[in-house]
Order: C-alpha cells, then structure tokens, then sequence
C-alpha cells in the first residue's frame, strides 16, 4: 500500500534553495528524470500550472538525477522549482515506481490525489480540483493538443541494486567501508587487478548497490566485528564481509554461510595464520549441512567437488577473499604454499545426507538435524581420489581404505590429526549393506594403515620419516619397541566422513590433513544464522 501521507525530507533547488515539501501549504509535486519522453510531455503542463496557480499552492517538479534535472531545466525552460532527489531519498520513500508520478498533498502532507504516467482525464480532473481547491480561475489549456495516455518510465528509485541500497539505508543499515572513486575512462575490472584485491580470476566490483544487496541476506549490523582476521588481525565487520561475497560473486542467501565460516577460521583451534602461512599447501575445506544446503541448491551429487555450480564456488571463494583482502593472506607474502592447489580459489562441499546411511557430520558433532551449520577443516588444498570398483564387503572396502591412507601426506608420516573423506554414494553403499558404523570404518582404517616403529624411521633409502621421539620412544629404542604399532591417525574421531558425490562411481575422495593439536590446526563448527 502507498503511503498515505507526503514524507518530510528535505531537498534543494536549483537557485540553492532548501525545501521540505509541504511547506505549510498545499503541494502539487510532480517526480521525473531526464530520458523520459513521458516526462517530457507533462513538465510543460506542470511549468502552466505553476505560473497560473503558484501563489496559491506549492508547485513544484522533483527530479531524480542531478545531471538531468539541469538538461530539463533547460530543454523545456522551466522557471518551477526543480528539487534534487538524486539520493532518491523521497522517492523511495514515497514509493514512487513510476514516473512521472503526480502527486497532490494538502497542508498536512496527506495526499489529497496521486496518479502515474500520463492521462489526460486525470490532468483535467486535477486541474478542475485545483480551481475548487484555491478559488482561482481554469487556465486556458488545449486539451485536444495532447494524447488520450502514455506509459511512462520506472523509477531510478526501484533499479535494480539501487533499490536494495536505499532500502537498506531506509533501514539504518549504517555502512562505514571507505569508498573509492574511479574516473570515467578506468575498468573497475582492472581495477581490482590492479589493487591485488583478486585471487587471480576477475571479481565483481563491490559497489555500495551491491554491498547493500549482500546485507539484506543477514540481520546482522552491518558495522558489527564478525572476527579479527589472521595474521594482519584486521576486524572483519559484516559489512566488509559482504563486500568480498560480493566479490566472489554470492547470492545475498549465501552470506549467513560465508559469515560462519570466516567466525570458524578465525578461532584459535583453526588457526588460520597457520594454515595460510604453510609450505604445505594447506586450506580451508568448508563442509555444509543443513536445511539450508537445499534453500540455497547446492550440489552434493555428481561433481560435488568441482565446478559448475554456484552456491558451492562462490561461498568457498568468498571465505578465501576474506581471508585474503581483510586479513592479508596473499601468496607471496603471507600465504607461503610452496605448490597449491585448486582448492586455493574455492572448496565447499554439502553434505548428501539423504543419500548417507549414517547421521550427518553436524548430527555427530552435537548439533539438532534441522539446524544449518558449517564446518571448517584445515586441510590439503587438492583430494586424491581413491578407486576401489572389485569390493564387495565392507571389510574389503575398508581396507582399501586404509591402505590408501597410509600414504597420506608420506607414508612415514604418521600419527598425523584430521583428514577429510568424501565417500561416494556407491560405496556408502557397500559399507551400509553390511550395517557398518562410521565407527567400525575408522577401527578398520586404523588397523590396515598401523606400521611398525622401525619401518617409519628415515634410512638411507627412504629419507622422510619419524624420529624415535616424534614416536615417542627413547633415544636407544629396544626391539619390543621398535615392533610396536604405531597408528596413523592420532585418533579415530579425526578421520572425518561425509557422503558426496554422483550416483555412479566407486570412489573416495581424501582431503589430507595438515598438522593436529596446539600447534597445527583442528576443524571447527558454527551453527548459521539465517534469514527467515
């Protein structure tokens, strides 16, 4: 419903003039821009009314762009006041979506008549109105000389973007980020390259249009300090998070996502300085559960870890963004992977777990089945891909399992914290029709994957390997020792499982893990807060 009354904000004319229509007197206004042929038709009529009714009532046109409001001026040598809404401030809140929109307020600012467009039964129906209402005689006008009707144009008020910024200023959505203006002839594309604010592919250019789009995905202030980003500790206000969703080319339903998952990687149990500043190559793995996987379409089947879809490579890149933009992890500098991955631009992944016969990984985290939430793991930046097509049990696909594992990160690497399996449909499928646990998968993996202490020794032939006290062993171990089993995961708990991917295909895919405990880093869960 239109707003029954005229809001009171004031605008200037072009002689510097403030106003705030009404002015204590009635008030015919009438909203145009430049462009409009429709507009062009009315502001003859409405300069005719001004000179014949103006010093019973305030007339005057509000026109929505500075620029244009001059050339009008000067097309149809207008001597009415011409208020300057380019903010757009009145306009949106007048709901105006058409223009030209005529609206006529009394005294009071209640609109008395409004109407759209042009219609030339409603200028004569105003006309006759405005004799009645101010005691003052019709002008003459040929009504012959005008068309029945026209359309007119929409608004610069209800444009795409633009509507989203004032609607989210018109909600006290402060927003503080500073603002740089580029000339004319400069490519905000280039831009961007230029100020090193891009991961390498080209980015959306945070304009305040779409930074307001972004923040009317979440409730959240936008001035509000999500997290002090690592290792520059720079606040991340939500603000400045939208503005790198923005960048990665999110939804504004995404943000709630990339707003926990940044809360995630800037706690100390994920260590995100470190995980950035490795040799190793690690990254931030995202992991989605939820309701929320569905609302937003995320892919959890065929190519559940590759391209093509927007919710999962945009939300993973805007985390990256983030980290990088706001917190200072660039290669080069901070960022230090010796190789990288893929996985440096992006990796999200939602969980099927409709598909999985065991509870979610959020479920067995401690979180309620309809909550959306999103867990961070600090790991490789690429998978490997296990194939196993000839398993027919769930102890046969176990050990394959494990015997894959044991390479991982080096197969003299062991005792090692998380890892990631994304498990095919087709094998979580082997291990259901034996009724296996996730439980008895990693007491499986454990066993195939365990090696003797002295076979994880470094030697002459095979360098790497694990010194007697990183086995926590003595400096002159004895045989008993040396035969003892060591694992290869600290823990069961810390081989991670989902279930991913497209229906056909026996695969597993490893995320390999980066270093566990205090000094390395350990995967963490934010429930996310989203919009109803």
């Amino acid at each position: 419903m239109k707003p029954s009354a005229l809001p009171r904000i004031a605008l200037r004319d072009q002689h510097g003039r403030d106003w705030t229509p009404p002015s204590g007197r009635d008030a015919l206004l009438c909203f145009v821009h430049d462009g409009c042929p429709t507009c062009d038709l009315t502001l003859p009529i409405l300069e005719r009314l001004y000179r014949h009714f103006g010093g019973a009532l305030d007339i005057a046109a509000i026109g929505q762009e500075a620029a244009g409001n001059a050339a009008l001026l000067k097309r149809h040598r207008l001597t009415l006041p011409m208020l300057d809404d380019s903010a757009l401030k009145l306009s949106f809140a007048a709901e105006i979506e058409i223009v030209p929109t005529v609206i006529l307020a009394a005294a009071d600012g209640t609109i008395v008549r409004r109407f759209e467009g042009f219609d030339r039964g409603d200028w004569r129906d105003l006309v006759a109105h405005l004799v009645v209402r101010t005691a003052v005689a019709a002008p003459e006008i040929d009504w012959d000389e005008f068309p029945e009707t026209r359309p007119g144009c929409g608004s610069r008020s209800v444009e795409p973007e633009i509507a989203e910024r004032l609607a989210a200023e018109a909600a006290g959505r402060r927003m503080g980020a500073r603002r740089i203006a580029l000339g004319a002839a400069q490519d905000p594309f280039e831009f961007m390259f230029e100020q090193g604010l891009t991961d390498g592919l080209p980015v959306i250019p945070p304009t305040p249009e779409r930074v307001a789009a972004m923040l009317a995905g979440t409730r959240r202030d936008p001035l509000e300090v999500v997290a002090i980003v690592p290792p520059n500790l720079a606040p991340a206000t939500v603000e400045k998070v939208a503005a790198n969703a923005v960048m990665a080319g999110c939804r504004p339903e995404y943000l709630p996502v990339v707003l926990a998952a940044l809360e995630a990687a800037c706690t100390d149990s994920f260590n995100a300085h470190g995980i950035m500043a490795t040799t190793a190559g690690a990254t931030p793995i995202m992991v989605v559960n939820g309701p929320i996987r569905r609302r937003l379409g995320m892919n959890m089947g065929m190519q559940a870890l590759g391209s093509g879809f927007r919710p999962n490579a945009t939300i993973g890149r805007a985390l990256k963004l983030a980290l990088r933009n706001i917190g200072g992890a660039r290669p080069g500098e901070i960022e230090r992977s010796t190789l990288g991955a893929a996985g440096k631009f992006t990796m999200c992944v939602a969980e099927w777990e409709e598909r999985s016969p065991w509870e979610p990984l959020h479920v067995e985290r401690g979180f309620a089945r309809g909550e959306s939430v999103v867990t961070l793991f600090g790991l490789e930046a690429g998978s490997h891909q296990m194939s196993d097509h000839t398993a027919r049990t769930a102890r046969a696909l176990g050990g394959s399992l494990g015997a894959f594992l044991a390479a991982a990160t080096h197969p003299r690497a062991y005792r090692l914290g998380e890892v990631l399996l994304v498990i095919s449909p087709e094998h979580a499928d082997t291990f259901a029709r034996d009724k296996w646990s996730k439980a008895q998968i990693r007491e499986r993996i454990l066993e195939v994957s365990a090696r003797r202490a002295r076979d994880l020794l470094p030697g002459p032939e095979i360098g790497e390997g694990m010194s007697p006290a990183m086995l926590g062993l003595g400096a002159s171990p004895g045989a008993a020792e040396l035969d003892a089993l060591v694992m290869k995961f600290r823990k069961p708990e810390n081989i991670a499982m989902i279930v991913a991917g497209g229906e056909a295909g026996k695969f597993t895919a490893v995320f390999g893990g980066w270093f566990g405990g205090p000094a390395g880093s350990m995967s963490v869960s934010r429930r996310i807060e989203e919009v109803p």
